[in-house]
């Protein structure tokens, strides 16, 4: 996130936000409808999932507010524990990918719908070391699965999504296998619900969480979740 940190956003006349001595205003992230899973995820009792989707800020805000979705925890995942260090890993150095890992309630959210909500409203599938502003591999939208019937339902639906034409050009999101996955910092934790005037949150993340409402309201929630 270190475009997050040179460049902090600043509100212009107009009432669009631009990165500050970036010149224009970038334009907005596009929210679609992904397609409906074919593939549904068959699991019970509480279990987890990782995603990467460019800057954890976002990923976090948006599963925060899903019905069913338990915590959600900002982190690093691919690299070794000494490189779990934001300022490491912002430097682009590092095996990292800025993560979120989620704990939640397949009788409430399955793993296929967490999908869709992924690729509707976080991360461009079409986009390699890259979501949003942010640039680099740690930026980089990926799937990883902790079980093999996640890996399943990820697979297929990752195929769906390439036969569905839903995105204009092709999906690159890869499913990477599962390592050790290192909180962030507790000052990045629930970053959203801390800092709803920050000039990132606003510009870049309010919107998902917004698409999110407007996209799927039965399992919209309200509220951030609470530590």
């Amino acid at each position: 996130m270190s475009k997050r940190t040179t460049g902090l956003l600043t509100l212009i006349a107009a009432g669009s936000l631009a990165l500050a001595g970036c010149g224009p205003a970038l334009a907005a992230e596009n929210h679609v409808r992904a397609p409906v899973a074919q593939v549904k995820a068959k699991e019970s009792g509480l279990k987890t999932a990782v995603f990467a989707g460019g800057c954890f800020w976002g990923v976090e805000a948006v599963f925060s507010h899903v019905k069913g979705v338990k915590s959600a925890k900002a982190g690093y995942h691919g690299g070794t524990k000494r490189q779990a260090d934001y300022k490491l890993v912002s430097s682009g150095i590092t095996d990292h990918t800025e993560a979120v890992k989620i704990t939640y309630d397949p009788s409430q959210i399955r793993y296929d719908q967490l999908l869709r909500i992924f690729f509707s409203v976080v991360a461009d599938p079409t986009l390699r070391n890259r979501q949003g502003p942010d640039r680099g591999a740690h930026y980089n939208a990926e799937l990883v699965p902790l079980s093999a019937e996640q890996r399943k339902v990820a697979r297929a639906y990752l195929a769906q999504m390439k036969r569905s034409g839903t995105w204009d050009k092709p999906i690159v999101t890869d499913i990477v296998p599962a390592k050790t996955f290192y909180e962030a910092e507790d000052y990045h934790q629930n970053f959203a619900a801390k800092n709803p005037d920050h000039g990132y949150i606003v510009r870049w993340d309010a919107p998902k969480v917004a698409a999110l409402k407007e996209f799927y309201p039965g399992v919209y929630r309200a509220s951030f979740l609470k530590d």
